[in-house]
């Protein structure tokens, strides 16, 4: 099968003069650090590359290298005059009775208290197994050791944090409910088994929600079944609000309106 050339149609414009367009190449880049080169590839530096220098002072052969010469030597000891044992641990000589001391040599330092001897009490452990095996007495439980802070049997700081703020939020309530009845004089106080029988109504109604919120099906794929979950889940949100609020009050009025 021969090959298909493709073949341009032809056109009158092509006929048309043109003007020849000339190509202007950039100039050659040259480096700034091309003279620096120069001089370097002219120093002396192939000859000696592999070889090493020409000229090189030869070893003696009288320093050749000896046995146990590079191995690390220690220092030579003193040795006695009489004998001729070695004695690395010699305490220096007695000195004679004609020998006096110089005197009027004073120093700041204390010798009684830098050649006292101060003991250390061993630390007290507990041994808690039959094979032997030891702990701290401090850490072991056994030693009386947080009753006797500071803190001990007070109630922590963040408690106490913790009750300021609940006050200060059942003040703030009283003040309002204080203004609203002065306003409209319509409210009333629930006593205890209402507001029991209020919550307990608000929890099943949730319990009633989140059994029809786990039947829901895996896979929503619809603006209805979003829909759906969307109104559950803010429901759902309310009345745990709702709960949180009335457990949090005890006291709480109420309008006939």
């Amino acid at each position: 099968m021969s090959a298909q050339v493709y073949r341009p149609r032809e056109s009158v414009y092509d006929l048309l003069p043109r003007e020849e367009v000339k190509i202007e190449k950039p100039p050659r880049y040259v480096s700034n650090f091309r003279p620096t080169v120069v001089e370097e590839e002219k120093l002396p530096k192939r000859p000696m590359r592999t070889m090493g220098p020409a000229n090189v002072q030869l070893p003696s052969p009288e320093n050749y290298l000896k046995k146990h010469s590079k191995e690390p030597k220690l220092p030579e000891r003193a040795q006695s005059a009489k004998d001729g044992r070695i004695h690395p641990l010699r305490k220096p000589p007695v000195p004679p009775r004609t020998d006096h001391p110089p005197l009027g040599i004073h120093t700041k330092r204390d010798f009684i208290k830098t050649c006292a001897f101060v003991t250390t009490k061993p630390k007290p452990i507990s041994v808690d197994t039959h094979r032997g095996h030891k702990e701290a007495l401090e850490n072991s439980g056994l030693v009386p050791k947080y009753i006797k802070k500071t803190d001990f049997g007070k109630v922590p700081a963040y408690l106490q944090h913790r009750n300021a703020e609940k006050q200060k939020a059942q003040e703030e309530y009283d003040n309002f409910v204080k203004e609203q009845r002065e306003k409209h004089e319509v409210m009333r106080q629930l006593n205890e088994e209402e507001r029991q029988q209020i919550l307990e109504g608000l929890k099943k109604n949730w319990d009633h929600l989140h059994h029809e919120y786990q039947g829901l099906s895996v896979v929503i794929d619809t603006m209805s079944k979003r829909a759906h979950k969307d109104r559950l889940e803010t429901e759902m949100t309310q009345l745990e609000k709702d709960i949180k609020k009335i457990e949090r009050f005890k006291i709480i009025y109420l309008t006939d309106n």
